[in-house]
């Protein structure tokens, strides 16, 4: 079927502005290429160190130039869920790169933080700004210029980002993404919600509260809600960069290490030193970014992404913008109800049909480019396959599923859960920022009311259980972006504002900072900017300025007189108590430099 117009159009401006950035990128991606296999041009003492501690088969296959050697980047860390299963992924590497004659070593660890951990909590201030750590780490791990290949173990929230945007700096190298899975399925995410809501309002205990978190995250694996960390798989593999159907198997299973040792192998058969020679720079173009975006939409991924991706982006030379979100938002079905979207988890969505049911449906519809490369080295229509264990043991691929096999959960382009994606840019007098409506319901899309202003959550929270929030409000929640405070996720905020809104009040956020990943029911403009440390115009609202929210139209305005508005003083904010301590004074040179969120919130 041919591409939709729409998508086209967006596809076409993205590479029409991205030309210069993306020539120059693909020049140096050249000129790398170029220069051949990076362990040839060694001198013999950086050799001899390079392979001193390898066991004498891989010494002798390293000292050959002519067998392909895999670079391990990775995220493993015991503390999280979803990377602890990556323990035993280096020796699984290992063996796969011997059985085809290559070797394979640890290139360099990667920090993995928790958000879940550090939600609410001093450390979320370093969180978005490890996904640029993330990426430097992975630099000096690739830097000994001694890999044909790369593999890269992350999953969560700023990790996958971060190794992409370090993978597409080192564009010459082919590169494939290794996940590890979600946890199996626990206490449902509506309960979750439900005591979190009844511990906000005083009605559950601490110890209640704690033991339906503990029932929800229970094991090894990603959290099973459809947050950042479940949507940086859909990504990948939609992007080309998995292999196919590897996102939503669960960790320590039979599949899920014969997915790992068949994605070491692809890597080395489409090093240089092969006839399928296939960098990550090549796979990741417009049209790959385009699936990506097309894929947030049709799922309705995470809200973060709208920073992540353009950063993503931005690594390769690709200039995307928040109205390519919402355009493309404009035209892409809702195909998915997980949770926080709807009651179901991501393995009820693999289980459904999963991701080779959803490529097949947006390729059937003309809204992904299917003539794309992949580390699969089929276009985008060989990732509607789903991998099994055959009775010998071995890994092999069939055909997905051609239906739904359950409509609640994933849906058919031609019965969608709603016409568009949910994705909107809002613009005004306040500035430009980003809402997800798809969990939203229609009446609460407009809200206009009164702004209670606030300089921290920790304040809205103090003024819920002083019992001042009676009235509907528009909570406007402030220096809470990059430039303040390294922009962490407000995500304390929603069972509060769930509770308020339960009671009959229309409620709403504007802020400058993130929600999280699973931002669900409550209206939210996030990402307002310019931001108010930046001298945004979030900064000059006043309590009871009316605001006006509206998602149907796109705008975001304050109601007050503009010459009013404008004579105002911006106002200030005390942020020396969010320079120091956890580390915080380490970061002191991200917060000084960041981009603007609309530009993905980095410092490259």
């Amino acid at each position: 079927m041919s591409i939709h117009p729409k998508v086209l159009e967006v596809t076409d401006r993205i590479r029409a502005r991205s030309a210069k950035t993306r020539g120059l990128y693909l020049d140096r991606l050249a000129a790398a290429k170029d220069a051949g296999p990076r362990r040839a041009s060694l001198a013999c003492g950086n050799q001899a160190h390079g392979f001193a501690a390898c066991g004498p088969a891989d010494k002798a296959v390293l000292k050959g130039d002519i067998a392909p050697n895999l670079g391990i980047i990775t995220a493993y860390n015991d503390m999280l869920s979803a990377h602890q299963p990556y323990e035993t992924y280096p020796e699984l590497i290992r063996q796969a790169a011997r059985e085809v004659g290559g070797v394979a070593q640890v290139a360099g660890g990667v920090p993995a933080m928790c958000d879940g951990v550090t939600q609410g909590q001093t450390g979320m201030e370093l969180s978005l700004f490890s996904r640029d750590a993330i990426a430097m780490a992975a630099a000096i791990g690739l830097s000994h210029n001694t890999y044909d290949a790369a593999v890269y173990l992350g999953i969560c929230d700023k990790i996958v980002p971060g190794l992409l945007i370090a993978a597409l700096t080192f564009g010459h190298l082919p590169a494939v993404f290794v996940p590890a899975g979600p946890m199996t399925s626990g206490l449902p995410n509506s309960e979750k919600a439900r005591v979190r809501q009844l511990y906000a309002e005083g009605k559950a205990s601490r110890a209640d509260l704690l033991e339906a978190e503990s029932a929800s995250y229970h094991g090894p694996g990603t959290c099973t809600f459809y947050g950042t960390a479940n949507t940086n798989q859909m990504l990948m593999e939609i992007m080309g960069l998995h292999l196919p159907g590897a996102s939503f198997v669960n960790p320590n299973t039979p599949l899920r290490d014969a997915l790992t040792k068949a994605a070491a192998k692809r890597a080395l058969a489409i090093t240089a030193l092969g006839n399928e020679f296939t960098p990550i720079g090549e796979i990741i173009d417009e049209k790959a970014v385009v699936n990506g975006v097309v894929g947030l939409n049709a799922t309705g991924g995470s809200t973060n992404h709208t920073l992540h991706l353009v950063a993503m982006a931005k690594a390769a030379g690709i200039q995307l913008t928040w109205d390519d979100f919402s355009d493309l938002s404009d035209v892409v079905p809702l195909l998915t109800r997980v949770y926080p979207n709807g009651l179901a988890d991501v393995n009820h969505f693999h289980a459904a049909g999963g991701m080779s049911f959803l490529i097949r449906e947006l390729l059937q519809a003309g809204l992904l480019h299917e003539d794309v490369k992949t580390v699969w080295g089929a276009g985008l229509s060989g990732y509607t396959v789903e991998p099994e264990i055959d009775e010998a043991g071995a890994i092999r691929w069939k055909e997905g599923a051609k239906t739904s096999l359950d409509e609640k959960v994933l849906a058919p382009v031609s019965q969608p859960f709603q016409a568009t994606g949910g994705l909107k840019v809002l613009e005004g007098n306040l500035g430009r920022s980003v809402i997800k409506v798809s969990a939203v319901k229609a009446d609460r899309h407009v809200i206009e009311a009164p702004a209670r202003v606030f300089h921290t959550q920790d304040a809205l929270l103090a003024a819920f259980k002083a019992g001042e929030l009676t009235e509907d409000f528009i909570a406007v929640i402030r220096f809470q972006g990059p430039r303040a405070n390294g922009m962490p996720e407000l995500h304390k905020l929603t069972p509060t504002l769930a509770v308020l809104q339960d009671r009959g009040l229309k409620v709403a956020l504007v802020t400058d900072g993130r929600m999280s990943g699973a931002s669900g029911k409550v209206p939210a403009a996030i990402h307002v900017t310019p931001e108010a440390a930046a001298g945004g115009a979030i900064g000059k609202v006043r309590d009871g300025d009316r605001v006006r929210l509206d998602a149907v139209t796109g705008t975001l305005e304050v109601l007050v007189d503009a010459a009013t508005f404008a004579a105002r003083e911006q106002a200030e904010a005390d942020l020396a108590g969010n320079e120091f301590g956890l580390g915080r004074e380490l970061f002191a040179m991200f917060r000084a430099n960041a981009a603007p969120a609309e530009l993905g919130a980095g410092v490259f």
